[in-house]
C-alpha cells in the first residue's frame, strides 16, 4: 500500500474529527438529513449497485440484492428516523436520599463519539456497510468506510456514490486490499465496526487495541439447527434450504449444521431436498442461485467436501436438474449434505460459509445441547418444534448471539432487535436502541444543589462524630 493512501486516510480522519468538534452540538435535523441522503443514495442507485454485485459474484440475483442489500437497508434507515428523537433523549436517573429533596439531579446524555470506522465484508456488501452507517449517523457521528476488495466493482461504485451525496468531512469510502484494511483498522477512530471472520476479527481488535479504540465485532461461527421431534419437517426443510442456499450459503447466520433425532435423519434430509427442488429446479443457469464469490472460496468449499469424504462421510449432492457441474467455471455448487460427520473433519471445525450442510443425530436433545455448549458460542441458533417445553429447554441451556424459532436467519431482519454475537462470534451489537447506544457515549451528568452536601453528610474534614454517624447509617 502506498504511503500516500495511508496519509490520505489520516487526513480525512483529522478533517472529520475537526469538523465534528467545531460543529458541536449539531442539530437533530442534520442527523436526519444525513440518514435521508444515505437512503436516497440507495433508492436512486439500487439497480446499479445490484448490477455491480452480480458482476462481482459472477452470478447473483438482482432481485435478491434489491431485497437483502437495498430495500432492507432503506427500511432500516426509516426505522432509525422514526426512533431517533426518542433514542437521543437524556435518561433521568435516581439520586440517593435525601439529595433529590435538596435539589440534586442526575441524567445520562447520549452524545456522539466522533468518527467511526466501518470495515464491511463482501457477502452483503451494501447492507453491511450502509446498515451500520444508518445508526452511526443517527447517533450524530461521522464515518469512514473500508469495503471488501473481493467485491471490487461494488466497492468502487459505493465510493463514487458517497462522494456525490456526502461531503468528505461527513462520510468517506476507501478501497483497496488487505494492506489498506490493516492500515484502516490501525487508525485512532472513536469506535470501529468490523463484520467478517473470527480470525480477521482478532487481528482487527489487536490493531484497534494499540489506540484503545472500542470495537463492535460482527463475526460468525457454526450456527446450529436443532430439529425437535415435534417439528413440521416439510416446512422446516424448506426454511433450512432457503437459509442455506440464499447467497449460496455465504451468510454469517446461515445454518451451519443440523442436529436431528436419529430415527428422523432420512426424513429431515428428504425435507431439505424437497425444499431445494421446489425453489431451485435448476442451478447452473438459474439467476436466483448465486455463485461462490471467488475461485479461492470455491476451492476451499470443495476441499471441505473432499476432506469429509476421505474421512468417511456420506456425501449427498442435491442436484434437482441433474446438471454437470464439472465442466463449468461458474463457481456454482449444489447444496451438498454430509452424513456421518466426525469432529476431525474440517467441515465440523470451521465455519462453512457456503452450500455444504453437515447432519448430526441425537437420541436425546440434551446430547445436542451438550455438543453445542462445548464449542464456541455461535452467532445464531435455530430450534424447530411445536413442543414449547423442549424449545424453552434448548434456549435456557444454550448461549448464542441471537435465536430464530421455527425458522433460520430471520432474527437479523427484525430492526428493533439488537444483532450481535457473543465470545468468538462477536461483541457489541447494532440494530434497536442498543445500536444507537453502541455508537454513542453515555455521559453521566450530576448537578449538585446549592447546599453544602459534603459538610452536611460529614464527608468533609476534620472528620468527627458526624462522620461516624454517617458511616453507621450507610452500614445499616
Amino acid at each position: 500500500m502506498a504511503d500516500d493512501q495511508k496519509s490520505e486516510m489520516e487526513r480525512v480522519l483529522k478533517l472529520q474529527r475537526d469538523a465534528h468538534t467545531a460543529n458541536r452540538p449539531e442539530p437533530m435535523d442534520l442527523r436526519k438529513d444525513r440518514i435521508n441522503r444515505a437512503m436516497k443514495l440507495l433508492k436512486d442507485n439500487g439497480e446499479a449497485l445490484s448490477k455491480a454485485m452480480a458482476d462481482d459474484f459472477g452470478s447473483r440475483s438482482m432481485r435478491q440484492s434489491m431485497i437483502t442489500d437495498i430495500a432492507s437497508t432503506i427500511g432500516f434507515g426509516k426505522y432509525c428516523l422514526k426512533n431517533l428523537d426518542k433514542w437521543a433523549r437524556p435518561d433521568k436517573r435516581h439520586v440517593q436520599f435525601p439529595l433529590g429533596l435538596l435539589g440534586a439531579k442526575a441524567e445520562v446524555r447520549y452524545e456522539p463519539k466522533g468518527v467511526i470506522g466501518i470495515l464491511s465484508p463482501w457477502n452483503f456488501p451494501v447492507n453491511l456497510a450502509f446498515g451500520p452507517l444508518m445508526q452511526v449517523l443517527a447517533a450524530g457521528n461521522r464515518a469512514m468506510i473500508k469495503p471488501s476488495e473481493f467485491t471490487e466493482r461494488t466497492s468502487e461504485l459505493m465510493k463514487e456514490l458517497v462522494e456525490g451525496y456526502f461531503t468528505q468531512d461527513e462520510v468517506a469510502v476507501f478501497t483497496g486490499g488487505p494492506e489498506v484494511a490493516h492500515a484502516f483498522s490501525s487508525l485512532p477512530f472513536d469506535h470501529l465496526v468490523f463484520t467478517g471472520s473470527t480470525a480477521t476479527g482478532r487481528k482487527v481488535m489487536e490493531a484497534a487495541a494499540a489506540n484503545l479504540v472500542p470495537v463492535t465485532l460482527e463475526l460468525g461461527g457454526k450456527s446450529p439447527v436443532f430439529l425437535g421431534r415435534s417439528a413440521d419437517y416439510e416446512k422446516a426443510g424448506e426454511r433450512i434450504a432457503l437459509g442455506k442456499m440464499m447467497n449460496a450459503g455465504q451468510i454469517c447466520l446461515a445454518p451451519d449444521y443440523l442436529y436431528v433425532p436419529e430415527e428422523r435423519e432420512d426424513s429431515a434430509i428428504a425435507a431439505v431436498e424437497l425444499g431445494v427442488r421446489n425453489m431451485y429446479p435448476s442451478l447452473l443457469d438459474n439467476d436466483d442461485y448465486a455463485s461462490v464469490v471467488t475461485d479461492r472460496h470455491f476451492d476451499r468449499l470443495q476441499g471441505l467436501v473432499a476432506d469429509a469424504r476421505e474421512k468417511g462421510a456420506e456425501v449427498i449432492e442435491i442436484n434437482p436438474g441433474n446438471e454437470d457441474f464439472s465442466n463449468t467455471n461458474a463457481r456454482k455448487m449444489p447444496l451438498t449434505v454430509l452424513r456421518n460427520v466426525t469432529d476431525d473433519m474440517q467441515a465440523m471445525q470451521e465455519e462453512i460459509f457456503g452450500p455444504v450442510l453437515p447432519v448430526k443425530t441425537y437420541k436425546n436433545i440434551d446430547e445436542a445441547i451438550d455438543y453445542v455448549n462445548k464449542r464456541d458460542r455461535p452467532l445464531g441458533l435455530y430450534v424447530f418444534g411445536e413442543d414449547k417445553d423442549e424449545r424453552e429447554h434448548v434456549l435456557t441451556k444454550t448461549i448464542s448471539g441471537g435465536v430464530t424459532v421455527n425458522d433460520v436467519v430471520f432474527h437479523v431482519s427484525m430492526e428493533d432487535l439488537p444483532f450481535g454475537g457473543v465470545g468468538p462470534s462477536g461483541m457489541g451489537s447494532y440494530h434497536g436502541i442498543e445500536g444507537f447506544r453502541e455508537f454513542s457515549h453515555g455521559r453521566s451528568v450530576y448537578t449538585q444543589p446549592k447546599i453544602d452536601v459534603a459538610g452536611l453528610a460529614g464527608f468533609k474534614p476534620p472528620y468527627g462524630e458526624k462522620t461516624d454517624k454517617a458511616v453507621r447509617g450507610m452500614l445499616k
